[in-house]
């Protein structure tokens, strides 16, 4: 699906490196046999690449939510210098890999994303926090697309993410291969319908932004078209919005379709609507129909076919 290779960081600990605080690991299936299948990972273990070896003594965060302090639970001695400095050169080096996206491991000090426990002077935990590596990543790449592996257990959620991945490779093309107002508008259109599955609002900011192209020069214009676009993705899609796209399609071929065929393909809408059948069931039969009365404008939007198939992502009820 994309002309350069889907490169991704992940927590080493989900591949099965057995790199955890206790020598063991975390691996997930679903990252390294299927997602793995078009990706390419590339694997980071802050704690060790920071020297604190494997095994070793357990760490938690503590102290202010937004500065804290990585310490050894018993000892109390402080890494937290250790794994700062590790995260900016590690940093540097992944700015130049063209990461599409980024699989934390939960719960970590150095890796979580949200929630993250840290602890007050007294002993007292509070899930506030984030992973002192996690937070660095993020702070240098705001627009890439970065989960917990825990979160992709919840089917909206990976769908969402590896969404936002395939469609920030697709920005990052848009970049490399240069921005003119015509690429824009190409990208734009061809993403109408995916936009407005998650955000009818914002898919019209971007259209307004990309029709004065010429107020902004080419970079500028990328990169505010950008940060909307993912913005927008990172909206949660929802099954009214989904029908009110597959409505929008179907309105490109309904008067070609014999009566039967055209009250077969409401009826699979309807069922979906009604949480009877996956969102796989009308896309293909709406696919069908694109084929067979060659509509160009609808073949082409990237909604029909946002990732693999073979990843079954929307085929969940």
């Amino acid at each position: 699906m994309m002309p350069k290779p889907l490169r991704l960081g992940i927590s080493r600990c989900l591949l099965g490196d057995e790199v955890r605080f206790d020598g063991g690991h975390k691996r997930d299936n679903f990252l390294t046999d299927i997602f793995g299948r078009y990706v390419e990972w590339i694997s980071v273990c802050p704690e060790v690449e920071a020297g604190l070896g494997t095994p070793r003594k357990a760490m938690r965060l503590v102290g202010d939510s937004k500065e804290p302090r990585l310490v050894t639970i018993k000892s109390g001695r402080d890494h937290t210098e250790a794994l700062e400095k590790m995260s900016a050169a590690r940093i540097e080096e992944l700015r130049d890999l063209d990461l599409s996206g980024y699989v934390f491991k939960r719960g970590f000090p150095s890796c979580g994303v949200e929630r993250v426990r840290i602890y007050s002077e007294h002993g007292m935990p509070v899930r506030n926090g984030i992973g002192i590596f996690a937070r660095a990543y993020i702070e240098q790449f705001p627009l890439i697309p970065v989960e917990e592996e825990g979160r992709l257990c919840d089917a909206p959620l990976k769908e969402n993410f590896i969404e936002r991945v395939f469609c920030y490779r697709r920005y990052q093309d848009l970049l490399q291969n240069g921005v003119t107002k015509q690429a824009m508008v190409r990208f734009h259109t061809i993403h109408k319908y995916l936009l407005m599955a998650h955000s009818q609002k914002d898919y019209q900011v971007l259209g307004r932004l990309v029709g004065q192209a010429e107020r902004y020069r080419p970079k500028e214009l990328a990169h505010r078209y950008g940060e909307l676009f993912m913005k927008a993705l990172a909206v949660k899609a929802t099954v009214r919005k989904h029908v009110n796209v597959l409505q929008h399609m179907l309105g490109y071929f309904k008067d070609r379709l014999a009566a039967q065929e055209k009250t077969e393909l409401l009826g699979v809408i309807s069922d979906y609507h009604r949480g009877l059948t996956p969102l796989i069931v009308p896309l293909t039969l709406i696919k069908h129909y694109v084929q067979i009365f060659d509509v160009g404008y609808i073949r082409d939007q990237v909604y029909l076919n946002p990732h693999p198939k073979e990843l079954m992502l929307r085929n969940h009820v």
